[in-house]
């Protein structure tokens, strides 16, 4: 990637971070009543930390098709709601079982359990009332269309499903098709509706999304093959989590099927695929073609 599109890049994600937080800043303002640690946990989980990939996604998706910058960091902000909701649930002693989040300690360690949970659900409900808010967009069919796209990517046919089946993972021996399937709905459901939603709200048709379909499921598995390289070779510091916990959980993982070589070189390639996705466009697609090149390079 060149250093310009780099430097491009690394400006953008800190912008949209800064929106974010804001936008959850004002969206979660702590009422004074027996609410008020609820507040504090989604604030806590949603607030500060993490690479903000997803809602980039969203906005760079946004931008190709000139969509009103206040609607799409809306749409943004609801994903991100999302994805935050899914941490508080993966990271719980039922699930993942984990202690470090974004640099600190994970919701249900910071407050509770019960707390953590609720947390979540209500994240989950936010980034649902976000998307159909007329606020978000005035066109009722864009805010449904959306709505479901954001659905579909959550339940069995996206991330609950692939999180299935990474708990029966831990008693099971999966080969390559399988984990390839699992990480397609944990990670790359949610990354595809990200871009899909930013086209949605571009009035894009179905058929006309099906390059920038093309480009997020690559990039989707290009990104979880990072993370297992990363969880190899990273540092815990700048991840701000746990790592090694994939192949201690004796779970099979793209480099363990693949080894590290060839597990890089399917990340690069799957990059590769994914930019070719985007021939069809010019200049206006640099931001997302610097997104795909930044899956492989990131050290967190």
């Amino acid at each position: 990637m060149a250093a310009n599109n780099n430097s491009d890049l690394l400006r953008e994600m800190k912008r949209v971070a800064v929106d974010i937080d804001r936008q959850f800043d004002t969206l979660l303002q702590i009422p004074d009543d027996a609410r008020g640690d609820l507040y504090k946990a989604m604030r806590h989980a949603a607030i500060g930390g993490g690479k903000r990939l997803r809602p980039l996604l969203v906005m760079a998706t946004a931008g190709l098709f000139n969509v009103d910058e206040s609607c799409a960091i809306r749409a943004a902000t609801g994903v991100e709601a999302l994805h935050v909701y899914s941490l508080i649930h993966d990271d719980l002693p039922c699930m993942d079982d984990d202690d470090l989040r974004r640099g600190k300690p994970t919701t249900h360690v910071a407050f509770d359990e019960a707390t953590a949970v609720l947390a979540g659900d209500a994240l989950h409900a936010l980034a649902f009332g976000l998307l159909a808010d007329e606020r978000t967009h005035h066109d009722p069919f864009v805010r449904a269309e959306m709505t479901a796209c954001l659905a579909k990517a959550a339940g069995p046919a996206g991330m609950a499903g692939g999180q299935m089946m990474d708990l029966v993972a831990e008693n099971s021996t999966f080969d390559l098709p399988t984990v390839t399937r699992l990480q397609q709905l944990k990670t790359g459901a949610l990354i595809t509706a990200c871009v899909e939603i930013g086209a949605i709200l571009g009035r894009v048709s179905k058929e006309g999304r099906t390059s920038l379909r093309g480009y997020a499921h690559d990039l989707g598995l290009a990104f979880q093959i990072a993370d297992d390289i990363l969880d190899v070779e990273g540092d815990e510091e700048k991840a701000g989590k746990a790592l090694h916990k994939d192949a201690k959980a004796g779970k099979e993982t793209f480099l363990s099927l693949m080894g590290l070589e060839r597990a890089k070189d399917q990340a690069k390639m799957l990059v590769d695929q994914a930019k070719s996705h985007l021939n069809g466009y010019g200049s206006e697609a640099d931001m997302l073609r610097a997104i795909a090149e930044y899956t492989i390079t990131r050290d967190r």
